[in-house]
């Protein structure tokens, strides 16, 4: 019996010295590759050699909005403030039931329209149509009865007059150049489907108002107080920076934020639009995406654009933390079954490979791995076969390893952007990576974990989560 212990503990080792060690090689190559190509670009810019254009593509900015009275103001008026001459902003009210509607309503004057909507995608009833008079750009404001998110986007496009259209989430801000970054791809390539911007927390930043053609332009950055928003800023920026750049280096993105994403509007159309059964739509149309275009022989490619920049607020406590990663796992579970068919099939190339592999293992699955490899460890050391001191010294290695790659995605993220930071918040960057490598990864671990043991319960469940207006989110 005890021999048959020690296998299966020497099985285990060896497979998460292996799951640890290729975890860290991609993180590496990653991050290594991010920080080149956003090097390589800020040296073009530097020179001049960029993308410089008269003409502009027509964008639909989507907005859909649910309970969002404190926020919505705040980003509809940074939307009308974006530097680009050629695009209109749709917002769309989901059945709301706060003042939603109203605040955009008083503030723009807007007037009930009648206007006739196409629905080329399917969704709940539109009950009202309304239009701001004296707006530079076109704003359209949609009241409809609750539908959920992806529903809410589908109105949107049926309302939409654009062969594009932009979905940002109704507590975001975009930088005034986010929308002319954000089309660069699709001027470069006729195939392009689909962009992903880049996502930094809101709660860093204050713009300065400014006045005509200089508002919203500068903004002052200053990590926040509260630790778990601080947490959050690592985490986002060594995302956006690792895997979304590596991924698209071979059209390999499963993900484009649903705070921030750019589509084709006839291809999405083609494909069904978004899914309302999920609670991870913007997963699934991207995974959808891939699908239609791979299954039909259709050329094309899903970019990301690091340059892009929307400033998303974040959860500042425990539960609201709890609500939105429990729903991202649940999304992130029910897009991967979904789309099993994709696992190393030929047709899909790299896609269902290297990045349904990675989402699947290093994801999906990540928490329960790393419970069982707790549970190994226990194990081993109940039996007197840990050797605690060899395994206190990997950890902190491999903690350590992992906190210069994050501080590395974040001082990247710092320069490319131009942005200056206190000596202070230098300090409790570096602090905060190594904090969240040791301590942050077992909470993310334990919320993912239960929503596996939660799913049936809360698979149709969003969750609310409290907002703040972005001049007071610290």
């Amino acid at each position: 019996m005890s021999q048959i212990i020690f296998q299966v503990l020497r099985g285990m080792e060896v497979f998460f010295l292996l799951y640890l060690l290729l975890y860290a090689s991609y993180l590496f190559l990653s991050v290594a590759m991010g920080a080149w190509r956003l090097y390589r670009l800020d040296r073009m810019r530097a020179i001049k050699n960029e993308l410089k254009h008269e003409f502009y593509f027509p964008v639909s900015i989507l907005v859909p909005a649910h309970n969002e009275e404190v926020t919505i103001l705040d980003n509809v008026q940074s939307l009308l403030k974006l530097d680009y001459q050629l695009y209109e902003v749709i917002v769309v009210d989901d059945g709301s039931r706060d003042n939603t509607s109203q605040v955009l309503i008083d503030y723009f004057h807007m007037k009930e329209v009648s206007r006739p909507i196409r629905l080329s995608i399917p969704c709940k009833a539109i009950k009202a149509v309304y239009e701001a008079p004296d707006t530079r750009i076109r704003l359209t404001l949609l009241r409809k009865e609750n539908g959920g998110k992806g529903d809410a986007l589908n109105a949107g496009i049926n309302a939409s007059q654009y062969p594009y259209f932009l979905c940002i989430d109704a507590d975001s801000v975009l930088q005034w150049d986010s929308l002319e970054r954000i089309v660069q791809p699709v001027m470069e390539d006729d195939d392009v489907v689909a962009v992903g911007g880049l996502i930094r927390v809101a709660q860093c930043i204050r713009f300065s108002p400014g006045e005509g053609v200089n508002a919203h332009r500068e903004l002052s950055y200053h990590l926040p107080w509260n630790f778990l928003t601080c947490m959050q800023v690592m985490e986002y920026d060594r995302s956006f920076l690792a895997s979304r750049i590596l991924l698209d280096g071979f059209n390999g993105n499963l993900i484009i934020s649903g705070a921030f994403g750019l589509f084709k509007k006839n291809v999405v159309i083609a494909a069904g639009g978004y899914a309302t059964d999920v609670l991870g739509e913007d997963m699934e149309l991207v995974a959808k995406l891939h699908a239609y275009c791979r299954n039909n022989m259709e050329r094309y490619s899903i970019r990301y654009e690091p340059n892009a920049v929307c400033w998303s607020q974040a959860p500042s406590t425990l539960p609201d933390l709890f609500k939105q990663r429990r729903r991202w796992h649940i999304g992130l579970f029910q897009c991967i079954t979904r789309y099993r068919f994709m696992l190393l099939k030929s047709r899909f190339g790299m896609v269902g490979t290297v990045s349904y592999l990675y989402y699947l293992l290093y994801e999906l699955y990540s928490p329960i791995i790393e419970v069982i490899g707790l549970a190994g460890m226990v194990t081993a050391a109940v039996v007197g076969m840990l050797n605690t001191t060899f395994m206190l010294r990997f950890y902190l290695l491999f903690a350590v390893y992992s906190s210069i790659l994050t501080i590395t995605a974040f001082f990247q993220r710092i320069y490319t952007q131009n942005i200056r930071i206190s000596r202070q918040d230098v300090f409790r960057a570096c602090i905060m990576c190594l904090i969240e490598n040791i301590f942050f990864r077992f909470v993310f671990d334990f919320i993912r974990l239960n929503a596996f043991l939660g799913y049936r319960k809360n698979k149709e469940t969003w969750g609310t989560i409290k907002r703040v207006r972005h001049n007071e989110a610290r």
